[in-house]
């Protein structure tokens, strides 16, 4: 393990040390109290509970969740994520307990496991892996990294990037911080930046650790095309799991701010925008180069062209792989029929309809032709300054 992790300096963290001062609201706790209980009956009378997180919290400044309750508490968190298409399978999601893990080095190593469970054997499994919270003047672990997985975007004297333009500015602060980079390609996989937690901020253990990721935790898939052979030539390629690890996990009040999570890919997420976008690899002209498209005039829709073939290879490759990926059409029947069983049980089903819709052929997809409601919902995964 200590061949791929090594000692970095502290991170200025004014945000992290005062978002930590503060107690549990207790309010937050009782609404999820009554919420946990009001779903799950089995579980008794909530007064005692109730009485036992109100003693808690007035004593300590904060209360801890059973299994049953952080379990409960991410899986609705998914639920209520009105940014994501895929929830019907929300009660599917694998909660990783791993509060006992306050160290850089242990979280690393954690979520290198997370990986190897997500990715299956291609069969990808939803996934969340629930770290230390934060508590009352003890700061939890981070993991710096927007995902556990993306490539570096190495920039040039010029200002071209080779790789990721995202991650430009990421890779150049990895670098500084002593990471030697890959291969120098356009799809090497970024080392995690892991600050421990158990220590206030420039204290004995608040050196935050690089993590090379091993080969075998990072599943990627090439991509090719079921009918032009030159398409592969292109030598692109994309990861597995898509495992989103710089949000907090909000339940009753608590914080979870290291708690990477992931579902499965769908293809237009690599396809319309990783690959598509002209601030990410911006590989449609380069596509339609190869279709001998004409380029010179937007009538042509050269883009629209090359953005279904380069879908089209997507789908065909991860389906090729035997890795899970659904396609646009597909997810959006499933987020109504969600959207349906949501309505039935008497709960409102938050979505944000310009993350909803899909970006390819949005128009023809069922999600498109209506409006949702949008409320702001706890348990939930936000995003701290």
């Amino acid at each position: 393990m200590r061949t791929w992790i090594r000692s970095l300096r502290p991170f200025d963290s004014i945000a992290v040390q005062t978002l930590i001062e503060r107690t549990i609201d207790i309010r937050e706790a009782e609404r999820f109290v009554r919420l946990f209980h009001q779903e799950n009956p089995s579980a008794g009378d909530p007064h005692a509970r109730l009485r036992e997180v109100a003693r808690d919290v007035s004593r300590f400044g904060t209360y801890v969740h059973t299994f049953e309750e952080l379990q409960f508490g991410a899986r609705v968190a998914w639920r209520n994520s009105n940014r994501c298409i895929g929830r019907l399978y929300w009660r599917s999601l694998k909660v990783r307990d791993l509060r006992q893990v306050t160290g850089a080095e242990g979280v690393a190593v954690e979520c290198v496991n997370h990986l190897r469970e997500a990715t299956n054997g291609g069969r990808i499994r939803p996934t969340i892996s629930v770290f230390a919270p934060d508590t009352p003047g003890r700061p939890a672990p981070r993991v710096l990294n927007e995902q556990l997985i993306r490539y570096a975007g190495y920039r040039g004297s010029d200002g071209t990037v080779v790789g990721d333009p995202r991650y430009a500015d990421f890779t150049d602060m990895v670098r500084a911080l002593g990471w030697r980079g890959g291969q120098g390609g356009r799809f090497d996989v970024l080392p995690l930046v892991i600050r421990s937690g158990g220590a206030p901020h420039g204290g004995p253990g608040a050196e935050p650790l690089l993590c090379a990721l091993p080969g075998d935790a990072v599943l990627e898939v090439p991509l090719a095309h079921p009918h032009y052979p030159w398409f592969e030539e292109l030598g692109l390629r994309w990861h597995a799991v898509p495992a989103i690890s710089d949000l907090c996990l909000e339940i009753g009040g608590i914080c979870y701010p290291c708690a990477p999570f992931n579902g499965w890919y769908m293809g237009a997420e690599i396809g319309a925008r990783n690959l598509a976008d002209a601030d990410r690899y911006d590989q449609l002209p380069v596509v339609a180069r190869q279709l001998g498209l004409d380029t010179s005039t937007e009538r042509s829709l050269w883009r629209d062209h090359a953005l279904v073939e380069l879908n089209v290879a997507v789908l065909h490759s991860f389906e090729r792989a035997g890795v899970t990926m659904t396609d646009h059409h597909t997810e959006s029947a499933r987020f109504l029929t969600h959207l349906a069983k949501e309505e039935q049980a008497g709960r409102v089903c938050p979505a944000d309809w310009s993350w909803i819709v899909p970006p390819i052929s949005g128009g023809v997809t069922p999600v498109f032709h209506r409006y949702y409601d949008n409320p702001s919902l706890t348990p939930a995964f936000v995003r701290h300054t």
